[in-house]
């Protein structure tokens, strides 16, 4: 029997450098799956409003609770944050911003754009909310 070779490894963490867009993509990723999950609390929302009044007063408890707005709020910054990645995407499918200066600067404008679209939704609830 031929002696056993220790196969390569593949290239791993502590052979590259951490980079933006490496949590970028990690990012898209959870919030992708963040998405997924939000969609059933949408749901659920939707059947207790098609409910009864017991049912949707106790839809309106779990999201009006710090936790629930909380996770709301996550949700929001999930959806801008995957909205805006996608389009930086679709901009990359048609041959556009490949340069490293134009990745980095696109990749920041979806974080940031994601971060002020949220506070923008959620000062705008708070505003309904006061009036």
């Amino acid at each position: 029997m031929p002696p056993v070779r220790a196969r390569p490894l593949s290239p791993h963490l502590e052979i590259y450098r951490w980079q933006i867009s490496n949590t970028l993509s990690i990012l898209h990723r959870i919030t992708g799956v963040s998405l997924s999950i939000g969609f059933l609390a949408l749901i659920y929302w939707l059947m207790a409003v098609a409910g009864d009044a017991d049912s949707y007063a106790g839809a309106a408890r779990l999201f009006a609770n710090p936790l629930g707005i909380i996770g709301l709020v996550l949700l929001t910054f999930a959806f801008f944050y995957h909205l805006l990645n996608g389009v930086r995407h679709l901009v990359w499918d048609v041959g556009l911003g490949f340069e490293r200066g134009e990745r980095r600067a696109s990749g920041w404008i979806a974080v940031i754009g994601a971060v002020a679209l949220t506070i923008g939704v959620w000062a705008l609830v708070w505003s309904f909310q006061r009036s």
